[in-house]
């Protein structure tokens, strides 16, 4: 077997990073055998074993430089590991490469500092002692567009437990303030889509499908069709940024405060696309028993 399989091998049996098996192949004669006891000796294969567990907490972080902004959330067991300076300091070195890299994959393959950033995070995990991963990762390319970024509660200038980015089209030099209250109302109301045309399908239909099935039957079919389409009418503009009511001023929706805005300032201020990423959105707990927490807490 050549070395390269014996560090495949031992990674797969491991979990751990390709060049902590590769010293560990080194250190013991390329023993495997030798090599999970080492291995395990210095907290690495502990490392690998937490990450079965849950990790719904963590950190959303922004990165920024002159042609993209990115997100890229990683996640802890808990909040509290989330608060933690380590923890912090690892998210901001994520904040400073993630906008160099194109794909979850190659970030965590990105060189950081002597190793890699996946082989950073096993030493971080082992260290630490909870599960943390890095979950998921999106960059914006600004081309001639502006880029507007929020972090919602914050845990430093570059992450928090929010964040949203958005790319839009202004004229002006009138347009940040505008473009900053509309990040903060995709932060607080979560809109699935920028319009109508953009909203998922699927969605539509099985909203249509819920409401049809609550109606009562007993009305004339053109009645009936009445009521379906503005019940779902009024799902979908609860669910689109443009059409729902902007938390700055309730009256008027977000496009509309947008028409206002460039009639005032003769600009011509366009949303072109945004991302929202709220820590754990769809991160699915395995609830445990009382003795499986006593066990977890002991591995």
């Amino acid at each position: 077997m050549s070395i390269l399989e014996k560090v495949k091998e031992l990674r797969e049996i491991t979990g751990a990073g390709m060049q902590d098996c590769k010293s560990a192949l080194k250190e013991n004669n390329d023993d495997i055998e030798k090599s999970i006891e080492y291995l395990r000796k210095k907290g690495i294969l502990k490392a690998a074993k937490k990450s079965s567990r849950d990790a719904a907490e963590g950190l959303i972080i922004v990165g920024n430089d002159s042609d993209h902004s990115s997100l890229t959330e990683i996640n802890s067991e808990t909040d509290f590991v989330a608060k933690n300076e380590e923890f912090i300091s690892f998210c901001k070195k994520i904040s400073k490469i993630s906008t160099k890299v194109n794909s979850l994959e190659e970030l965590k393959s990105s060189p950081l500092e002597s190793l890699t950033v996946e082989e950073n995070l096993v030493n971080l995990v082992a260290k630490i002692g909870e599960n943390i991963k890095i979950r998921r990762f999106k960059k914006i390319k600004k081309d001639d567009c502006k880029i507007q970024d929020y972090i919602h509660n914050k845990a430093s200038d570059e992450c928090g437990k929010i964040a949203v980015l958005l790319k839009y089209k202004s004229s002006s030099n009138q347009s940040d303030d505008l473009a900053k209250n509309i990040c903060m109302h995709i932060a607080a109301l979560s809109p699935m889509s920028l319009d109508q045309n953009t909203l998922d399908k699927t969605f539509i239909e099985n909203e249509k499908k819920i409401i049809e099935d609550q109606t009562e039957k007993n009305k004339k079919p053109e009645i009936l069709e009445k009521i379906i389409n503005g019940k779902l009418n009024k799902i979908i503009s609860d669910n689109v940024l443009l059409d729902q009511k902007f938390v700055i001023d309730p009256d008027k929706t977000v496009n509309e405060s947008i028409q206002d805005f460039n009639k005032k300032n003769n600009d011509s201020f366009k949303i072109e696309e945004f991302i929202r990423y709220k820590v754990g959105d769809g991160v699915e707990v395995k609830k445990s028993d009382f003795s499986d927490e006593v066990k977890n807490l002991i591995q």
